[in-house]
């Protein structure tokens, strides 16, 4: 059987670097905000990522060119106060079923601890069903500290609502397997539409607890990209994904 492939596109030497997910979910908020970081502070793409567990599409551009399902890794170098380095992990899907989930999960695990990865940030999207007064940023971790440290910069602790379903949770759960620390946050959204409000603020989250800064004055544009992107495809590859997942308990209302 073909296995997931990591495509290593340039060798690069990282010092402990903090790793980043943001993958396609609820309202694409962590996709936006993790596209956003990247165009913003230059970060340089290494490798790709492809898989057989990634839904059996392609995505057809206005030229008519089609685009693979792939997910990508970058790189970003001395960043911020206390110069770290960091691993991002963006792409255009997830994995549709949940042996695939945890296939690629482990893959991706496996490589981005070559690099001396110890610590992880998880972006995605809570879904309310509802108008969203004001922006919030709720968040989870792997640990009593990194709970206080979400504490410190007002992230909105959630406690026993809900799970996080799909990589942003898995790569939590697999990476403290791992002896790894990490937290998810997620931006409160409708769930309904591309939501570039809440990107901006859980990159004003991501921003504090990192130390670095981040303008975000184009996230709008981002966002009006991702959705000329992403809407001939969005449907389907959410069939896909309600398809091959379990079905779970009503309280379950987040899918990183």
């Amino acid at each position: 059987m073909i296995k997931t492939q990591i495509k290593v596109l340039e060798d690069v030497s990282l010092d402990n670097p903090i790793f980043i997910e943001a993958l396609p979910g609820i309202g694409h908020v962590g996709k936006l905000a993790a596209d956003h970081l990247i165009d913003e502070l230059d970060a340089t793409k290494f490798a790709e990522v492809y898989s057989p567990y990634f839904p059996p599409q392609v995505y057809i551009g206005e030229d008519g060119l089609i685009e693979n399902m792939v997910n990508e890794l970058y790189y970003l170098k001395n960043q911020g106060e206390e110069e770290r380095d960091f691993i991002i992990l963006v792409g255009n899907t997830q994995g549709v079923s949940p042996e695939g989930q945890y296939a690629i999960c482990n893959d991706l695990l496996d490589f981005i601890e070559e690099y001396g990865v110890n610590e992880l940030f998880t972006l995605g999207g809570l879904a309310t069903g509802q108008p969203v007064d004001e922006p919030i940023v709720y968040g989870a971790a792997t640990d009593e500290d990194k709970i206080n440290t979400l504490k410190d910069v007002e992230v909105e602790i959630r406690s026993a609502d809900g799970g996080i379903i799909g990589a942003s949770g898995l790569f939590l759960g697999l990476g403290k397997l791992r002896g790894m620390s990490g937290a998810c946050l997620m931006g409160a959204t409708p769930g309904y539409f591309i939501d570039p409000e809440a990107a901006e603020e859980i990159l004003n989250k991501l921003s504090a607890l990192l130390k670095i800064e981040v303008n975000t004055d184009k996230l709008e544009e981002r966002a009006e990209e991702t959705r000329q992107i992403l809407s001939k495809a969005q449907q389907r590859e959410q069939e896909l994904l309600n398809r091959n997942m379990p079905q779970q308990d009503d309280d379950l209302r987040y899918i990183g």
